[in-house]
């Protein structure tokens, strides 16, 4: 799945959350993070420990299908 990535960019910037901070609290890789704020395909599960950890449901940041 891919995630938004100008949602993701935003919501980071509105918490002020770096990717090392967000990746250590959703549980995955700063590659990850950094793959999905480019625009890359990732996990669902990924996909999903981010958009709790910025506290939001997998729908807000997932892409428009």
């Amino acid at each position: 799945m891919r995630v938004d990535r100008v949602k993701l960019i935003a919501e980071m910037a509105r918490q002020n959350i770096h990717i090392k901070e967000l990746a250590e609290k959703a549980l995955v890789s700063r590659v990850t993070i950094t793959a999905m704020r480019g625009g890359k395909s990732c996990n669902v599960n990924s996909a999903r420990r981010v958009a709790q950890a910025l506290g939001l449901s997998l729908i807000h940041i997932s892409e428009p299908t």
